[in-house]
């Protein structure tokens, strides 16, 4: 089947590398000349791992080709639209004018009896007003919404192996067309018998926001408890435990911490807030709203955390960071809560460097007035404190001891709680992390 996808971000990258690994021909679509100038010589413009490697196989089998060209899309049976939707300025709002130019562009080549696919992450009614529109230019043409599920640092094997499909379809008769397309665009997947869920336009926009939802909530739930715990003299780590054990709560996504940040989950619940209030259901939604606080409010108390451990005060203290990316195996540094805490530290006096193994280039470029090293032991020579904010392997494993003779003093704060307390105390570290007891 011959495909094209219209933006190549990190998500239409991935996904058109992926759609060859599946035997199909791509072309994949962007304004960006430097971007496809990169993705033709096949140099990722993203960390993700994995990645480099699948677009290195998909360019050399022929079947991928990256253009600037929306012509190149022209004969393709199904069009993915893999564009950005981001936070508008000044307003929790979804900005579509690259998702509404996308699919304006596809009209220059759209034919009658072609499919064009949803993949963004969208505010619910966005699919209802493209139908109509390519309804009104191309008669014949078809719109499904296929949400998609990535998890950065996991987005290849998201894409060929994911844990279920989700197909919006049209009303009409038009459904079982479309459903027959995706049916073929995904067929090894489906073959393999992964869950496909069918539903309207509407359900398949939601999904994606209510899963981003529901996970933003149980990742505030635990740190809300963090709080607790701190007031209480409580453990929130063994709390989480003991709770997780149920396997209607379950375990994941409640290690108490710095909280979520990145591309995806803060904006998207702001925007299904907006979206809410545009259709008269604000109500329902504003639990969200104190989830966006908790979790804006653990980088503060991790500042305040450091304050106290540096004798209660940051002015001319030497402060380690470790990670700067929003999560672990990724380059990704929106709304990065450890580059919040960093440039907080910085502005209330301490001598701040960062260091993290994919995104200090990325950091230097948005945040220039912090320092940075490429390695943890050059970021923790001299360190009053070493900050672990983003929960790299690397820094997991790190050595306490042979870590403790770079430092001028053994203070540790574990923002991730992703570090061996006992072995770090035993190394003759002080120890603190967000929830958990002192000692």
């Amino acid at each position: 089947m011959r495909i094209s996808v219209i933006g190549c971000g990190y998500l239409g990258a991935v996904h058109a590398a992926s759609m060859t690994e599946l035997g199909h021909e791509v072309v994949g679509i962007d304004v960006d000349e430097r971007k496809v100038s990169a993705l033709c010589a096949g140099r990722a413009p993203f960390y993700e791992p994995d990645f480099e490697q699948l677009l290195g196989h998909a360019l050399g089998s022929g079947r991928l080709r990256f253009s600037t060209d929306i012509a190149d899309a022209a004969g393709a049976q199904v069009h993915f639209l893999c564009v950005g939707t981001p936070q508008k300025h000044g307003e929790y709002a979804a900005d579509l004018r690259f998702v509404q130019a996308a699919a304006e562009s596809l009209l220059q080549v759209l034919a009658p009896g072609e499919l064009v696919v949803g993949k963004s992450t969208v505010p619910v009614g966005t699919a209802a007003g493209l139908a109509a529109m390519f309804g009104e230019k191309v008669p014949g043409a078809l719109l499904a919404w296929n949400p998609e599920f990535l998890r950065e640092g996991f987005a290849v094997r998201d894409t060929l192996h994911p844990d279920r499909l989700v197909y919006g379809l049209p009303a009409d008769g038009d459904g079982e067309t479309a459903e027959r397309l995706l049916d073929e665009v995904y067929a090894p997947i489906v073959a393999r018998g992964i869950p496909k869920v069918t539903t309207d336009h509407a359900t398949a926009e939601m999904v994606k926001t209510a899963a981003n939802s529901f996970l933003a909530t149980k990742i505030s739930f635990i740190n809300a408890m963090a709080e607790l715990c701190e007031a209480t003299g409580a453990d929130v780590k063994q709390l989480a435990d003991a709770i997780g054990y149920d396997d209607r709560i379950g375990r994941k996504f409640l290690n108490a911490g710095l909280g979520f940040g990145g591309g995806c989950l803060p904006k998207d619940i702001r925007a299904f807030m907006a979206r809410a209030g545009e259709l008269g259901a604000d109500q329902a939604l504003t639990f969200l709203r104190e989830v966006d606080n908790i979790n804006m409010r653990r980088r503060i108390r991790m500042v305040e955390l450091a304050r106290e451990v540096l004798d209660g005060s940051l002015l001319g203290k030497r402060v380690a960071v470790l990670g700067a990316a929003f999560k672990p195996d990724s380059d990704d540094i929106r709304d990065s809560p450890a580059l919040n805490v960093a440039a907080q530290l910085q502005l209330q006096g301490a001598v701040v460097c960062v260091t993290d193994p994919a995104a200090v280039d990325n950091s230097r470029r948005e945040w220039p007035q912090l320092d940075y090293a490429a390695t943890p032991e050059e970021a923790a020579a001299d360190a009053d404190a070493v900050l672990v904010l983003t929960e790299w392997r690397q820094y997991r494993e790190l050595d306490p001891v042979a870590f403790g003779a770079l430092v001028r003093q053994r203070r540790v704060l574990d923002g991730r709680n992703a570090l061996d307390r006992e072995a770090w105390t035993a190394a003759g570290w002080t120890y603190r992390a967000l929830g958990r007891r002192v000692g």
